[in-house]
């Protein structure tokens, strides 16, 4: 017993119990929008327990994990080396404010939950640095959270999460999703689908225009 909670305190895998309910879902979606193959950067992989489900359902494609919080890229770490997947890569440490991403090109860029719990320079560092690595034509954006529409939260259950995230920093808050398509465009993606997620989610999908 003894060694069991001594290995459990020092099991540095985190838990977040949403990814249950929403990766398959999630899933369905990534299947049908990436490219067949090429490497997929999955940006604030969090626990790491998305990249530790994904990747193996997606082969061929590779999948990068990363984050920028020490803690979480062990919990990633621990969920790649349980998954011992080939095409999930070891995870990466990335601050998206920043131009200095160690990964300079990808079929396509993931993010969830990422954009409504960092400041707005996150959502345009992210964004940024998409617009650098993916390619023109088929590189694929996509983005998964809750977001407003129209200015108005979609649901009452978003609006009390919204207040909750800006009274922890004023800099978080659930999106207006109208700004970020509007800031994709400026870095030349185009909106090619949005889908209804469970929870009052929304799956964002954009794609890279190819220039003339």
């Amino acid at each position: 017993m003894g060694a069991d909670i001594t290995r459990w305190m020092n099991d540095p895998r985190r838990h977040a119990p949403a990814t249950l309910r929403n990766r398959n879902a999630i899933l369905d979606v990534l299947q049908r929008v990436l490219p067949p193959t090429g490497l997929v950067l999955e940006l604030n992989s969090g626990t790491g327990e998305h990249a530790a489900f994904m990747a193996p359902r997606l082969a061929p494609r590779q999948w990068q994990p990363s984050d920028i919080d020490s803690a979480a890229l062990a919990s990633i770490a621990a969920h790649t080396a349980e998954t011992d997947a080939p095409n999930l890569l070891p995870p990466v440490e990335i601050d998206v404010t920043t131009q200095d991403w160690p990964i300079e090109e990808a079929a396509a860029v993931v993010s969830a939950n990422m954009i409504h719990i960092a400041p707005w320079k996150a959502c345009l560092g992210l964004l940024d640095g998409a617009a650098r690595i993916l390619p023109e034509g088929d590189g694929i954006l996509y983005l998964y959270g809750p977001f407003k529409r129209n200015r108005m939260h979609t649901a009452p259950s978003n609006e009390a999460f919204d207040q909750s995230l800006r009274s922890q920093d004023p800099r978080w808050g659930v999106r207006d999703l109208e700004d970020v398509i509007a800031e994709a465009e400026n870095r030349g993606f185009h909106l090619a689908e949005t889908v209804e997620m469970p929870s009052n989610n929304l799956s964002v999908i954009f794609r890279k225009h190819a220039t003339a």
